[in-house]
């Protein structure tokens, strides 16, 4: 009994597709009239990149990254 639920839970894993990260926007595949939108949307997620980085780095606690990553990004935001 336990190697069928062993073969099933095996079967499941390998079924399942790898978690994939966002793809960055590309502005030049981008209609003309939304290519400003793009490039800001690609800037925002350079930014939040950036503060992913630098959490990981820093080791930040799964329960601390979102305070993390907030102060992060509003402390970028406020350099420019």
């Amino acid at each position: 009994m336990k190697q069928v639920i062993f073969i099933i839970a095996a079967l499941a894993l390998l079924a399942t597709a790898p978690a994939r990260s966002q793809a960055l926007v590309d502005p030049s595949k981008v209609a003309p009239e939304y290519r400003e939108a793009a490039e800001k949307r690609r800037a925002e997620q350079i930014r939040q990149r950036e503060c992913a980085l630098k959490a990981e780095l820093e080791k930040v606690l799964p329960r601390d990254r979102t305070v993390y990553l907030n102060h992060c990004l509003e402390a970028m935001a406020a350099k420019q």
